[in-house]
């Protein structure tokens, strides 16, 4: 192509791709000036402005404003350095909709009142600080005041989710579902509980050393005689109830008795709240762990076992 070859603005427009008018906005702002004029007073334009305009295109698809895209196609901004602070802006925005998109999706699954839904949505719009706030409240009221035993550090550790700087869709909502959760006093009044008795019991016995969750203990000898089709009723759930309470007097380091079953069915009555194992489930999704395991069932008939003993 001759360096020297002047076009007019029609003829600019054509090679280019933009309207007439689009490039005279451009013209006028400064971004990209004519060469010279013809005759008549109409603009001409060398090869060099062809190739700017494509830039221009460019960075205004990829959502760079005029006065930036300015001052990079006049030497005056880094392009690579522009690029990365709108990379950065952009996955700020991308995380903002997948977290709108994961609102929509709970309100649409849920059937959600409009009062619901403006909770989901003041939940999806917390900043890294609101949402680090959010957790550590609800976790100092589960654990607040039990002591230095650093069990509960470690318990705590494991029941802290993270969502990702760019999350993925599910993570999203799951987070949203998870603040909600957190955020139920009814539900955290059940966790504290928990967290209690884990505390009376450790008290109670010998609390050096790690310990196993008692209901993985529970799930361990309780979970065979649930795949055998043993009813919790019938005499054979006998030596699988004795099992589990003679644990739990070790335990909290007092005898097996009827106190103590009574205490224990209570236990598990709490541990086996449907939405513990939701919470888990989506602490699992938020920090791309693997599912967790659910106890439901072992945990059903584990409790319904006691219940019928209970009652003798």
């Amino acid at each position: 192509m001759d360096g020297d070859t002047l076009y007019p603005i029609g003829e600019l427009a054509r090679r280019t791709g933009l309207t007439v008018k689009t490039i005279r906005f451009y013209s006028d702002r400064g971004i990209v000036t004519p060469t010279d004029r013809s005759p008549a007073g109409y603009r001409l334009y060398d090869t060099g402005a062809v190739a700017r305009l494509d830039l221009v295109r460019t960075l205004r698809t990829l959502g760079l404003d005029l006065p930036t895209i300015r001052r990079i196609v006049d030497r005056e901004l880094s392009l690579p350095e522009v690029a990365a602070a709108h990379a950065e802006a952009l996955a700020a925005q991308i995380r903002v909709l997948r977290l709108r998109q994961a609102v929509l999706t709970v309100v649409a699954e849920r059937g959600l009142t409009p009062e619901e839904t403006d909770l989901m949505h003041q939940l999806a719009q917390l900043s890294e600080d609101e949402r680090r706030d959010l957790v550590g409240d609800f976790l100092d009221t589960v654990f607040g005041g039990l002591g230095a035993d650093p069990a509960f550090a470690g318990v705590r550790r494991t029941m802290t989710p993270e969502l990702p700087d760019a999350p993925e869709a599910e993570q999203a909502r799951a987070w949203v579902e998870w603040a909600e959760l957190a955020l139920d006093p009814d539900f955290r009044a059940g966790m504290r509980r928990m967290a209690e008795d884990l505390a009376a019991e450790r008290a109670q016995g010998d609390a050096t050393g790690p310990r196993r969750d008692f209901a993985a203990v529970v799930r361990d000898l309780a979970a065979p005689a649930l795949a055998a089709g043993v009813d919790p009723a019938s005499p054979r759930a006998d030596p699988v109830v004795a099992a589990f309470a003679d644990r739990y007097a070790h335990l909290c380091g007092r005898p097996d008795d009827a106190e103590l079953r009574r205490r224990l069915l209570l236990r598990l009555e709490s541990v086996n709240d449907p939405r513990r194992d939701r919470y888990f489930r989506l602490l699992a999704v938020i920090n791309g762990w693997p599912a967790p395991e659910s106890l439901a069932r072992v945990l059903d008939w584990s409790t319904e076992a006691l219940r019928v003993r209970t009652r003798r």
